[in-house]
């Protein structure tokens, strides 16, 4: 009981790391990509790369067991949650 727990603890971390290099790495694309000349090379080059990483890494955290992929994707989206909290400018309104 304590290993499984332990177990999706992990994956729920990993759900967050997989997040940061997504959505960090869109945030980074969109401010380098709009300054650039070759902008469409910039976002489908880096929604390719954060894309594969994140799948490898739903598939290696999957071993077997749906929990991990769940316990997976909430650390996903609470990374999601966390970038859009942090980089959101001042005077700008949360998304619904």
């Amino acid at each position: 009981m304590m290993n499984e727990s332990l177990i999706l603890f992990g994956s729920g971390v990993v759900g967050v790391v997989l997040g940061l290099i997504f959505f960090g790495g869109l945030w980074w694309t969109v401010k380098r990509g709009l300054s650039s000349n070759l902008a469409a090379l910039w976002f489908f080059g880096s929604l390719m790369l954060r894309t594969s990483i994140v799948l490898v890494g739903f598939y290696l955290i999957f071993q077997g067991d749906w929990r991990n992929v769940v316990a997976c994707l909430f650390g996903f989206l609470a990374a999601r949650i966390g970038i859009t909290f942090l980089l959101r400018q001042k005077g700008d309104k949360p998304c619904a």
